[in-house]
């Protein structure tokens, strides 16, 4: 029966190659097109734009920065729910799935609403220089706050369908019964059994701030998404070019993170 479906499976994976590889194809088909023949100008003019570095480097620390306090909230909140309140998870999943519910339009403009109150009313309390802060534009604090609710959904579900595959209670208690403290348990114990969950969630983050558009653009800040939209409105073809690049440098982030997992993974029986 396997054989028989192999060439099926040959097929299916040959259209889903055709879908994504034959847009990418005519992209860069586009950007090295020339009058004159195949031109790499698009390319080699794209470290020499100004903010190329810039906005590329704080996408990526917006991306570090999201993942890391989306994980911290998350992972103690999904292991507590599983082990002292159960009947509370169709709650917690309903309000995680909020972001997908509400328009980014929408949510920025609670955000715009937000910054404008606390500089109205606050301006005579220390909570002043908070809203100061937040709004740093070397690196927009505000910016990770909104990430890390528009990531919940994605978050949620990666570390729930992890721990589903788990005995959580069962490995928490012998971690107990061996002397360990709670943190000391959820990291040792049930942490290790969740590196894939963790992954799927990282990736799924990182994805998701450096491809966000529409919270910077609005806000008034210029991460890499924005940078190539600006980018776009003067050179349509570098702005493709850099779109290309993103896609790649996206790839092998996500490859690496992988890598990084992956190897860890087949080291971690040899130490037992």
């Amino acid at each position: 029966m396997a054989r028989r479906l192999t060439p099926w499976r040959w097929a299916v994976l040959g259209l889903a190659a055709l879908y994504f590889l034959v847009p990418l194809a005519a992209s860069v088909i586009f950007t090295v097109d020339d009058p004159g023949g195949i031109s790499f100008d698009a390319y080699t003019k794209i470290l020499s734009t100004g903010g190329f570095v810039s906005s590329l480097l704080l996408s990526l620390e917006l991306a570090v920065a999201t993942i890391v306090v989306v994980l911290l909230l998350m992972v103690p909140a999904v292991v507590a729910l599983r082990l002292g309140a159960p009947r509370l998870r169709p709650v917690v999943e309903v309000v995680c799935s909020l972001p997908l519910v509400v328009p980014p339009i929408a949510f920025v403009a609670g955000i715009v609403t937000v910054l404008k109150w606390g500089p109205d009313h606050l301006s005579r309390t220390p909570l002043f220089q908070t809203f100061v802060a937040i709004q740093n534009p070397n690196f927009p604090v505000v910016l990770v706050l909104a990430y890390v609710v528009m990531a919940l959904p994605f978050v949620y579900r990666a570390l729930d369908a992890g721990l589903r595959a788990i005995d959580v209670r069962t490995l928490v208690e012998a971690a107990r019964s061996c002397g360990a403290s709670w943190p000391k348990a959820l990291l040792r114990a049930v942490l290790p059994n969740l590196r894939g969950a963790l992954l799927n969630a990282s990736f799924l983050t990182l994805a998701l701030v450096l491809g966000e558009f529409t919270v910077a653009q609005l806000l008034g800040y210029q991460p890499f998404a924005v940078w190539i939209y600006n980018v776009g409105s003067d050179q349509a073809q570098m702005s493709v070019a850099v779109s290309v690049l993103s896609l790649l440098v996206t790839w092998a982030l996500l490859l690496a993170l992988a890598g990084v997992g992956g190897g860890r993974n087949r080291t971690a029986p040899s130490r037992g």
